[in-house]
């Protein structure tokens, strides 16, 4: 049998997970979790649901990403994994230090990303292609 040349990961998050999270944690919860730049983009959004959401889903592409890269003694922290949305509105993960070596070792040349959420979950596919 062939292996795909395809990884696929797979996260949902039940928003009200997130706002927990942030109302006990505030900021410092933010920080460890999410990068300067996702932190300025949902926090500038029109209503705290709005904000909630994206960085749920945020989170889901974070754990899905994760889960593509199958780490085995690495750590891969939060902030090394990156939801870069462009002006148009499409996203892409950006991956730095740890995350980004790992990519490299397991062969992954490209990461593509697909975000969704509604009032109550959020979700996010992550598709690997290697070299």
């Amino acid at each position: 049998m062939r292996l795909s040349p395809y990884r696929v990961g797979i996260d949902i998050v039940e928003v009200g997970e997130i706002q927990a999270s942030i109302d006990k944690f505030g900021s410092r919860y933010l920080e460890q979790v999410y990068t300067k730049e996702e932190q300025r983009y949902c926090q500038s959004l029109s209503n705290t649901s709005a904000k909630t959401q994206s960085f749920a889903v945020r989170f889901a592409a974070k754990e899905a990403t994760i889960k593509v890269l199958r780490p085995h003694t690495e750590v891969i922290h939060w902030l090394n994994i990156e939801v870069h949305r462009y002006p148009a509105g499409w996203c892409d993960i950006e991956l730095h230090a740890a995350a980004a070596d790992l990519a490299r070792q397991r062969g992954i040349a490209a990461l593509s990303v697909s975000l969704s959420h509604e009032k109550n979950y959020a979700t996010a596919v992550v598709i690997a292609d290697f070299f």
